[in-house]
């Protein structure tokens, strides 16, 4: 019997959903309001890392397009006084980010071309249970207006009622990209902040964008207040300051007559996300069942870079499900959510976790990153991992996990030397 299935929603999640049940014979239908030509003329969308476990989930779809245009590990920058902490950790395989007014047309062009089929066109909350009729599964991959409504919140899931940063996020040309290997930088400004320097594909070839987590309150604060378009000198003013002041490893860098917006004022997004988990299905009129995907069914801040990975490899574990299964039913939403809640909360609760602690650096967290930048394997570890967010919660649990997690990757006795003279080579 031939499976049709419904997609509310063209980002990542359905997408690489969509794609995957092609490859697999299935007929798949996505919904969405945009078509492909239309991404350029658009505001940014995100500014999001593709972590290299991401990155093999398109290769075997064959939407790997952007091979040679990854990076390969992390900086850290910690603001701390008398003296800011630097150091790096490799990734295993490289990560990559690409402009999504770039990637998620391409990849409607791949789907499409693989017989896929897009309407075009924008679907009401109360049209998904008469859109039903024609599908064995709705798939709704989008939170906005109505369909975050769709799903109840998962309370103990989610603890935050509002945005724990205010967000300035925008890609910048005139920042040199770090050498010999280009690699994220991440930035910490105890009680102002966090920054995300990210080696990113844009129209006009590698740029970087800058994602300004400022703490509501704060010194960074008023960066997602202050409006770019009623004076673009002011604003990059402000900016160049208050990087001087928080973030001069990345200031450092910056050639300040061509610092500015990469592609014009639409490359910069202000404002914030209220970290949220729901339900993970509904029953819709005439019993079909609406499985919540990406988004709509976990958000999180975007301070670790987890949301289009967590989407993606949600999205995977449900395409492998559906091409098993052959009854939809809530057995068959049983074993979606047993395969894919680990990475799901581990995801959202690691990000919530470091969002809280992050604020004024307890000090159990002082000594975890201090002893990362005392041994260059911890640090190579805790950076892979970034792949694996189930991997990083079960560190940072607990405090006893924490000093578990440290304890075990103790070095011997004699090593620490030289560890700490790669570690110094590798971040200079």
């Amino acid at each position: 019997m031939s499976k049709k299935i419904g997609i509310v929603g063209a980002g990542t999640a359905g997408l690489h959903l969509g794609l995957y049940l092609r490859q697999h014979g299935v007929d798949v239908t996505i919904f969405t309001d945009r078509k492909p030509e239309e991404y350029r003329g658009m505001r940014l969308l995100n500014t999001v890392a593709h972590h290299a476990v991401t990155v093999d989930r398109e290769n075997a779809l064959g939407v790997n397009h952007w091979p040679n245009d990854g990076y390969v590990g992390h900086h850290y920058f910690i603001n701390v006084p008398p003296q800011p902490l630097r150091f790096y950790g490799d990734l295993h395989a490289p990560s990559r980010a690409v402009d999504y007014r770039i990637y998620q047309p391409r990849l409607m062009e791949d789907f499409e071309a693989r017989g896929g089929n897009i309407e075009y066109r924008e679907i009401k909350g109360d049209e998904v249970s008469a859109l039903s009729a024609k599908f064995d599964v709705m798939v709704v991959c989008t939170g906005k207006g109505p369909f975050g409504q769709m799903f109840q919140h998962e309370p103990a899931h989610s603890p935050f009622d509002r945005p724990q940063r205010a967000l300035c996020v925008g890609l910048f040309k005139g920042i040199a990209q770090r050498t010999p290997k280009r690699a994220v930088t991440m930035y910490f400004s105890p009680g102002a902040g966090e920054m995300i320097e990210i080696p990113t594909l844009t129209f006009n070839g590698m740029q970087n964008a800058l994602v300004i987590e400022n703490i509501i309150g704060g010194d960074l604060e008023i960066l997602a207040k202050t409006k770019y378009d009623e004076n673009p000198r002011a604003f990059l003013d402000l900016l160049l300051g208050k990087l001087r002041k928080h973030y001069p490893d990345c200031a450092d860098r910056i050639d300040e007559k061509e610092f500015d917006l990469a592609n014009g004022p639409l490359d910069l997004l202000q404002g914030g996300v209220t970290p949220t988990v729901r339900k993970s299905h509904v029953k819709l009129d005439g019993g079909k069942l609406a499985i919540a995907l990406g988004d709509v069914q976990a958000v999180v801040d975007p301070v670790l870079g987890q949301g289009a990975n967590m989407a993606s490899y949600a999205a995977i574990i449900l395409g492998e499900e559906i091409v098993k299964q052959e009854v939809y039913d809530e057995r068959f939403v049983e074993h979606v959510n047993m395969r894919r809640q680990d990475r799901v909360l581990g995801a959202t609760r690691w990000t919530n976790f470091m969002m809280t602690n992050l604020k004024a650096m307890p000090v159990e967290l002082q000594q975890f990153i201090g002893a990362l930048s005392q041994n260059r394997a911890l640090a190579d570890e805790f950076t892979d991992n970034f792949n694996y967010p189930e991997r990083q919660w079960d560190c940072f649990a607990s405090i006893e996990r924490m000093k578990a997690w440290l304890e075990r990757r103790r070095p011997p006795a004699g090593c620490a030397e030289a560890v700490n003279e790669s570690l110094v080579a590798d971040a200079a």
